[in-house]
């Protein structure tokens, strides 16, 4: 005996075939959870990176404090640029001050002996204050 497969049935005529993709309020809820993690992430971030830049201008002066004074005791005098650290090779580049994002805005602070010559100490140039209260201009 052959069995036979039943005809098809026809296509309900009122039946919609089910769209692929998201719906309107799937979509919603997502972008609205991802706002909210962005908002709870993002400011932690931005702290992070002022902490950073913080950091490293604390060691940027540290450096460039350290090769003044190897720098005094070498020569018996004090250089008259940061320059020249570069070309006696105390430094081997001048350090960008991370607050400014410019390598020209150091204050250059000269000995009080000695007439006036030469670089004594740096101070960054950044206007404002840090975490810490203190202002940038006094490190």
């Amino acid at each position: 005996m052959v069995s036979a497969l039943p005809p098809p049935s026809p296509p309900k005529p009122h039946a919609w075939p089910r769209p692929r993709g998201f719906t309107l309020i799937e979509l919603l809820v997502v972008l609205t959870v991802l706002a909210v993690l962005a908002g709870l992430i993002a400011p932690r971030y931005l702290d992070r990176l002022d902490d950073a830049r913080e950091t490293v201008l604390r060691q940027n002066i540290v450096g460039l404090r350290t090769a003044l004074d190897q720098f005094y005791r070498d020569k018996a005098r004090y250089p008259s640029t940061l320059d020249e650290l570069v070309a006696e090779r105390y430094i081997r580049a001048v350090p960008l001050d991370p607050l400014t994002d410019r390598f020209d805005t150091w204050v250059l602070i000269a000995p009080k002996d000695a007439g006036n010559q030469g670089v004594f100490d740096v101070k960054s140039g950044a206007i404002g204050r840090a975490r810490d209260g203190t202002a940038y201009a006094s490190w």
